[in-house]
């Protein structure tokens, strides 16, 4: 079963090699958090910009008290700096709404723990074994902490995404279409391919194991649903008519009064919305986002169609049909580069579909990474043979039909956080989040 898998290549690297890439990975992330807290005052870094999400101040400690704890204590084996925040920082133990309400760390205090617990880390990766059993085999805990704050910047970016007054971020805009007009809809062919992974060393448990799964065929949407497509089930009355929506999903946008994608609203010249404090027409062929899975389920039936499932998704990113192997990416096994895929905040929006060509599944599907995360039909569990790893809290605890699988990253996913075989989970009510969906259908 393994020789369907394609290896990573940083099973080939030394372990001088794999320092290396891991303090670079570490350091990537640390940019990106200390770019996202240090865009507002600290007066904004201590606010709750919404009930949905922590203060931003709450966030930057929370992910050095994850390496402290991991990298510090675990790995390396050293005294603990700060035991008596451990439960302050703990996501378990109180819930986002009630964070600002505890004796936080102020901005000043948070800046300085981190940096502290920063250095602490880079000396045990210095001497840390890269090869062995779990939390030190090819770095995994290194990858493990570079993932969980890139995932945490991912959610600043969100809290950045939900704040009030005028623009703090700024980024070029992505490139523009570069490929032909592209057809609606590719054909997967029916057959098995390998699911999930065995060989990628820092893949998170809930990507394991490999597993072969045999997916009927099926037709799925060559990119994401656009904004332009999405607006034509809005201006159809979509949002009025019932038929198209589940039992809860039309409880839920009837409760909360909703009409549209959030941060959309109608004015007398057309569609706006409003993205990171910049308030501009929707445009017309980025991917849909801010959408909840219901929302896409919704759209989904309106044009005929389903949502995918994971399995099913998968096998369009990751199927060679010419080789019968599971690639790490679409486009093949080398990590993602500015060529392939919408990803690390380089852009603050999605681009345009057909924008990255050069990111195509070797079945001609686009885009399916990066830009928004993707919304499938599937509730999040575990594979046959799910180990938990290195503890239960990180996906076990969420298993079941409460959360929706999402795939692919968005526009503000690192590459560190996001392959062929990553599972993001979620509750179906969420559009807080880069999501959005494309749709698939029996062939």
């Amino acid at each position: 079963m393994t020789e369907l898998e394609s290896a990573n290549p940083l099973l080939d690297l030394t372990a001088e090699q794999l320092r290396a890439y891991a303090a670079a990975a570490m350091d990537r992330a640390r940019r990106r958090s200390r770019g996202l807290t240090d865009a507002v005052d600290d007066s904004d870094l201590v606010r709750q910009h919404s009930r949905l999400m922590s203060p931003l101040v709450w966030d930057l400690a929370h992910i050095g008290s994850q390496e402290e704890l991991w990298l510090v204590r675990d790995v390396g084996g050293r005294p603990p700096l700060r035991p008596d925040i451990d439960e302050l920082y703990d996501a378990f133990k109180h819930a986002r709404a009630d964070r600002p309400a505890l004796p936080l760390l102020g901005p000043a205090e948070a800046r300085a723990y981190v940096a502290e617990v920063r250095g602490k880390a880079l000396d045990v990766l210095d001497t840390a074994p890269m090869r062995g059993q779990g939390l030190t085999d090819h770095g995994f805990a290194f990858g493990m902490i570079t993932q969980h704050e890139q995932q945490h910047a991912e959610t600043m970016l969100a809290t950045h995404q939900l704040r009030g007054g005028e623009p703090v971020l700024h980024a070029p805009p992505p490139p523009e279409r570069r490929c032909a007009p592209l057809p609606e809809e590719v054909l997967v062919p029916a057959g098995e391919f390998l699911m999930g992974t065995s060989a990628e060393p820092w893949a998170l448990d809930n990507e394991r194991p490999a597993h072969v799964v045999d997916v009927g065929a099926f037709l799925l949407d060559t990119t994401p649903v656009t904004n332009a497509a999405y607006l034509e089930f809005v201006e159809s009355g979509g949002y009025a008519e019932r038929r198209w929506w589940s039992t809860v999903g039309w409880e839920h946008i009837q409760q909360h009064g909703i009409t549209a994608p959030r941060f959309w609203r109608r004015e007398a010249t057309g569609w706006w919305r409003t993205r990171f404090g910049v308030t501009e027409p929707v445009p017309a062929h980025e991917p849909v986002a801010h959408v909840s899975y219901h929302e896409a389920a919704a759209y989904a039936a309106w044009a005929g169609k389903r949502l995918p499932t994971e399995p099913e998704w998968e096998k369009a990113a990751r199927f060679d049909p010419a080789t019968g192997r599971s690639r790490r990416f679409p486009w093949g096994d080398e990590d993602p580069g500015p060529e392939h895929a919408n990803l690390g905040q380089r852009h603050l929006r999605p681009a345009p579909v057909g924008a990255y060509p050069r990111g195509s599944s070797p079945l001609g599907v686009h885009q399916l990474i990066g830009d928004v995360w993707e919304w499938t039909s599937s509730d999040f569990g575990g594979y046959p043979g799910f180990s938990a790893f290195p503890y239960r809290e990180y996906s076990e605890v969420f298993f079941g039909a409460a959360h929706k699988v999402l795939r692919g990253g968005s526009f503000g996913t690192d590459a560190a956080a996001v392959r062929g075989t990553f599972r993001n989970w979620d509750y179906p009510i969420r559009r807080q989040i880069f999501a959005g969906f494309r749709c698939a259908r029996d062939a």
